[in-house]
């Protein structure tokens, strides 16, 4: 469920000041780091670097257009899929 349009989207306020400051920068732009995985990516956010933890290590990513409105954390992936358990079944031939 979406969070309410009166409410406006959840931006976690140190990292929304990080992003102001590093966007006056126009020489050059460092990565901001931050474990607010829930805060929505605004339009300011575009063309910032931004190291997102995924509870292990922080994961850089490159804020585009079409990024805008998902939230942080859906680009740093917590877990790590490595198929299923069971036998291993050989080819017959």
């Amino acid at each position: 469920m979406p969070r309410s349009l009166k409410k406006g989207p959840y931006v976690n306020y140190k990292l929304i000041k990080k992003i102001i400051l590093n966007n006056l920068n126009l020489k050059k732009k460092k990565i901001i780091k931050t474990w607010s995985r829930s805060s929505t990516i605004t339009p300011e956010f575009i063309g910032n670097t931004i190291a997102v933890h995924n509870g292990k290590i922080f994961i850089p990513i490159y804020i585009s257009e079409n990024m805008v409105g998902h939230k942080l954390g859906e680009f740093a992936p917590t877990r790590i899929f490595r198929g299923h358990s069971g036998s291993k079944k050989k080819p017959k031939k």
